[in-house]
């Protein structure tokens, strides 16, 4: 199926494998467990340390992740000693059943949890990894088994769809990005841009900041309630990081972000960036 094309493409489907760096060998197997009726199935790399990592996807993500960037990071977790699982939730991937919304996936990272805790009862302590809406569902969790959260990222809007029109700190943002780029004056120079669209994002940019939305004072409010310690990681160059930390504002937390990274943190330097956070978080 296309996760276990996805993982094979990186050499993740064989039984064992190498990370580039030379760590020990990581035993990497298939799991599949029950989720109200539906099998569900999920990526096990075996390490023997009682803090372990759970995964879980975001959008339609399958769990190899972009370009197979999370089955490279659990690989290489593993390889420094920790249990690493991730999965494919209802109606995604490998999994059966049908695909819910970011508010009913509590579910389904339940079901999860119980799996990974399953194979690998020696886990005293698991620390779990959303990125975007993934990370806004592990915050609306109520029943939780988890000791950990790592959110990148959170989705803050009620709708799977962000607005048409972004907020005026973002539009602030992006112009002053571009204009920073000598690329961004030499467009502007020759005419390579749409002057009617300019001219209205300039309105929008001159405009009020919105006040922060009731679904992330939802969001931060569950997260107060659980008291579990808990890190937000944000792209530096992702709207949605911008749009979610301009509505988050001063609220207690720690939040760290990385200069330069997309959404996904695909490039090198967030990759490596995003397993230290992770590698921080286990170890503690």
């Amino acid at each position: 199926m296309a996760a276990r094309r996805a993982e094979r493409r990186r050499g993740a489907g064989r039984n064992a494998g190498t990370d580039r760096a030379g760590a020990a060998a990581v035993t990497r197997r298939h799991v599949h467990f029950d989720c109200e009726g539906d099998t569900l199935v999920g990526t096990l790399d075996e390490a023997q340390n009682t803090s372990g990592l759970l995964i879980v996807s975001g959008g339609n993500e399958i769990r190899a992740g972009a370009f197979a960037g999370q089955a490279e990071l659990a690989q290489k977790t593993a390889a420094e000693g920790f249990p690493v699982f991730r999965f494919d939730r209802r109606g995604i991937g490998d999994s059966e059943g049908q695909s819910r919304d970011l508010r009913e996936r509590a579910v389904d990272i339940s079901a999860a949890e119980k799996a990974f805790m399953r194979e690998c009862p020696w886990i005293r302590s698991m620390v779990v990894y959303g990125n975007c809406d993934a990370a806004s569902a592990l915050m609306l969790m109520r029943d939780r088994r988890h000791h950990v959260l790592v959110l990148a990222n959170p989705w803050p809007y009620e709708s799977d769809q962000a607005p048409e029109m972004p907020s005026p700190k973002a539009i602030r943002e992006r112009y002053a990005d571009r204009l920073s780029r000598p690329s961004g004056w030499r467009r502007l120079l020759r005419g390579d841009v749409d002057f009617g669209r300019l001219a209205k994002g300039l309105r929008s940019a001159l405009g009020q900041d919105r006040k922060p939305r009731t679904f992330v004072s939802e969001m931060a409010e569950s997260l107060d309630e659980c008291a579990l310690p808990h890190v937000i990681l944000l792209s530096g160059n992702d709207r949605t990081a911008t749009a979610f930390a301009e509505e988050w504002d001063d609220r207690p937390g720690t939040v760290k972000t990385c200069d330069g990274a997309g959404h996904s943190f695909a490039e090198p330097h967030a990759r490596a960036w995003l397993r230290e956070q992770l590698l921080e978080m286990l170890r503690r």
